[in-house]
């Protein structure tokens, strides 16, 4: 992989948010500065939009977006109850907005998504709007950590890992909000609502089945590989297998790079919406850097 020249592809196309948070990781940037880009994705109402997620302009609040915020404010370390933002984070989950009550799972998707260009992925249509545990998980886990009303999260929390232990299709986004809510518990040693250890050991069997083997798809079809669960973060979860996977993916970065430094996405939107390649170019420097995060520090 050619470090300076995708570091550079980041420096000159990534949005304000990316460039912060990338000179946090590699420049020495301040926390404050990435907190200050990524408050401007964030509503009165303290939840997410505005296209935060890049493949989802909804300018409205939305769990999934407010799910990016949080895992971003954790890769950066300031999740913490006196940053306001976490404060007001807590008020828009509070409020209930685009959760079901019956189900006490918060909506994968919402109604308004389809307002504003996005990726099919995020349109409701007839369902209910629900993903599994993706990211009621993480989500209800924050409000255990920094929230209030504890008990009523924990119960949701111990629901999803229920889930977890006993449904093996679930896919690695849905993963990866197990494994921040798993991160969140350990690190504010919470060890009341799940067994961490046995937990654990499923979370690393889960990853390791959901990794693609075959590398002829890597970079070419949309599949789990394991620069999506370790860039920089959940090392923890790394086992001797996951290691190998991880030593093949870090050799064949450099087949996959770019000209121009950087890395693709590997879908499409399958809708109408012309803004994609707008949307393209959002992420391919937030992808860039996660691959970076991966091969340095992963």
């Amino acid at each position: 992989m050619q470090i300076e020249k995708a570091k550079r592809f980041i420096r000159e196309n990534a949005r304000t948010l990316e460039l912060e948070i990338y000179r946090y990781f590699f420049e020495n940037g301040s926390k404050q500065s990435v907190i200050e880009e990524l408050a401007k994705y964030q509503n009165i109402d303290g939840g997410f939009g505005h296209g935060l997620e890049a493949d989802n302009w909804n300018k409205d609040s939305n769990p999934i977006a407010t799910n990016d915020a949080i895992i971003w404010l954790y890769r950066v370390g300031a999740l913490d109850r006196n940053n306001e933002m976490v404060r007001s984070i807590v008020k828009y989950l509070k409020s209930h907005d685009s959760f079901d009550e019956e189900q006490k799972r918060w909506l994968f998707a919402i109604d308004s998504n389809k307002k504003f260009p996005h990726a099919i992925w995020w349109e409701k249509g007839e369902g209910d709007g629900i993903d599994g545990y993706n990211p009621t998980v993480s989500l209800a886990t924050f409000m255990v950590c920094f929230g209030e009303n504890t008990t009523y999260y924990e119960e949701i929390v111990r629901a999803a890992f229920s889930f977890l232990q006993s449904n093996v299709e679930i896919n690695g986004d849905a993963l990866k909000c197990f494994l921040l809510s798993y991160e969140l518990l350990h690190e504010n040693g919470i060890e009341h609502i799940i067994n961490l250890e046995k937990v654990h050991q499923l979370l690393c069997t889960r990853i390791e089945n959901e990794i693609c083997k075959d590398i002829e798809k890597y970079g070419v079809e949309y599949v789990y590989v394991t620069s999506d669960f370790f860039p920089g973060i959940f090392k923890e979860f790394i086992t001797k297998d996951i290691q190998e996977l991880i030593d093949i993916e870090r050799e064949n970065l450099k087949k996959i790079q770019k000209d121009d430094g950087g890395f693709d996405i590997s879908w499409k939107w399958y809708t109408d919406y012309v803004e994609f390649e707008q949307a393209r170019a959002w992420w391919r420097p937030r992808i860039t850097m996660d691959k970076l995060l991966f091969f340095i520090k992963g």
